[in-house]
């Protein structure tokens, strides 16, 4: 648990970090003061690899960074709409947690809710309401 409290905190302040309009300034400037660096290096093969190496190794970690980010996000997106479906009346429990369902699955709530918006377009044409909660 400690070295998953670690990694959290971890990715968190990288994210925090690496997403500041500071650190972005910092890396154009490390770019311009390579490129400057260039002919003191007389362009060679190795002053090519710094950065290559630093740009490939900086990408290959900010993608894991990324994904923790994203992943911690969307999770905590779908807890928040889990509560906000649990607690409104009317609403379908069935819809709890349908990140889980397969495919298939998914697939049949989205057509049901695609017809409910059709009949909902239809009674706006006709004058009508689509704010009810009912299914028929």
């Amino acid at each position: 648990m400690q070295s998953k409290t670690w990694y959290a905190n971890f990715t968190k302040y990288l994210a925090k970090l690496t997403g500041k309009s500071s650190t972005f300034t910092l890396s154009i400037l490390l770019i311009v003061v390579w490129l400057i660096s260039g002919p003191f290096f007389h362009y060679s093969d190795t002053w090519q690899l710094v950065i290559n190496t630093t740009t490939t190794i900086i990408t290959f970690m900010m993608v894991f960074v990324i994904q923790n980010t994203q992943n911690r996000d969307t999770e905590a997106m779908q807890v928040k709409l889990d509560e906000l479906i649990r607690v409104t009346q009317g609403a379908h429990n069935a819809l709890l947690d349908l990140e889980e369902l397969e495919e298939d699955q998914i697939e049949q709530f989205r057509k049901h809710y695609e017809m409910l918006a059709e009949k909902a377009r239809k009674a706006l044409a006709k004058g009508g309401i689509d704010t009810n909660t009912l299914d028929e």
